[in-house]
């Protein structure tokens, strides 16, 4: 019995993940072909034409397609990025592939905001269940007003505090980004991009532990003598973590695509610095523009995606909900 019962979860858990997965397709898909159409639609030259005569240009679009209907642009450009090709730019970089140049910044980008992931999410998982288990005291207090402080500032702001202490006055930390040095300079950027998810998380963290904690399953725990870590561990935080989660991802996709002003002010080679570039160039580079517009949205939708399953191991009656309404 025991066995079929463990079948039969698995199977609605496939089942379930199987639905997430062809949605998250279907919705990937729709946003690159509206991505594609915005981008060809805007008005403005994709060249620099201060460089370029207009027989120039002419050849140019004759040689990229782009004087071909829309929808046979779409048809090779879906073509092309099946294959992993973003093809090349415009304005930028001379017109190096993209897909190299976005190789060195998405590095740059990830494993940046992947520290500052592990920062905010580790510190505010552990300011939240201080203060939720310290609840109108100092330490709540305490908590709270650096939650406040921590969402109210802005992540470039505190990259200048931090430069001015530990790489001007205390010459610790390089002042601008070193490759060379990745690890060592990326300290001050991880850190302040941190803060604002250390903040969310922590804020989210308390309130939801607080509300679970007033609720009678916990209250019958504790009357059963359960007590200590293992009613927080248990009963509280794991009650706690949906919502969290679902918090937690929209600001796990801004940290891993870059903050764009602390990238430029940090000299990051990043995405949010590529993006930047692509935009406030001689000609904007419709092409890096269309390439970043589809990798956000496909991180977004895969980050999601992943909250969606989640949901489904964190409470399987998320699974049950979604076999029961059809979606």
């Amino acid at each position: 019995m025991r066995f079929f019962d463990y079948l039969c979860g698995v199977m609605l858990m496939v089942k379930y993940t199987l639905k997430r997965v062809g949605l998250a397709l279907v919705t990937l898909l729709l946003i690159v072909f509206l991505l594609f159409v915005l981008v060809r639609i805007m008005p403005g030259n994709p060249f620099p034409s201060e460089r370029m005569s207009a027989e120039a240009i002419a050849a140019k679009r004759a040689e990229m397609g782009l004087d071909d209907p829309i929808l046979v642009q779409f048809g090779r450009y879906m073509a092309n990025l099946l294959k992993g090709d973003f093809g090349k730019g415009t304005s930028l970089y001379n017109g190096a592939p993209i897909n190299t140049v976005l190789s060195t910044c998405v590095s740059n980008s990830f494993r940046i905001g992947g520290i500052a992931i592990l920062i905010g999410t580790a510190v505010g998982l552990l300011l939240g269940i201080v203060a939720a288990l310290n609840r109108g005291r100092f330490l709540d207090g305490f908590c709270t007003v650096f939650s406040i402080i921590g969402v109210c500032v802005p992540s470039y702001v505190f990259l200048i505090f931090l430069q001015y202490f530990f790489s001007y006055k205390i010459p610790f930390f390089p002042y601008f980004f070193d490759a060379n040095r990745f690890l060592f300079s990326s300290t001050l950027p991880s850190l302040s991009m941190s803060l604002f998810t250390m903040s969310t998380v922590a804020r989210f963290t308390r309130n939801e532990m607080v509300e679970v904690m007033d609720s009678d399953y916990v209250r019958l725990a504790e009357s059963k003598g359960l007590y200590g870590g293992t009613l927080v561990r248990r009963h509280i935080l794991r009650n706690a973590l949906v919502p969290i989660v679902t918090v937690l991802a929209p600001l796990i996709v801004d940290l891993l695509t870059g903050a764009l002003v602390v990238e430029k002010i940090y000299g990051i080679n990043g995405i949010g610095k590529l993006m930047v570039d692509a935009i406030s160039g001689e000609g904007v580079d419709y092409n890096y523009v269309l390439a970043l517009g589809i990798l956000y949205s496909a991180l977004y939708i895969g980050i999601m995606l992943v909250v969606d399953l989640l949901y489904g191991l964190l409470d399987p009656r998320i699974r049950v909900s979604a076999k029961g309404d059809g979606t």
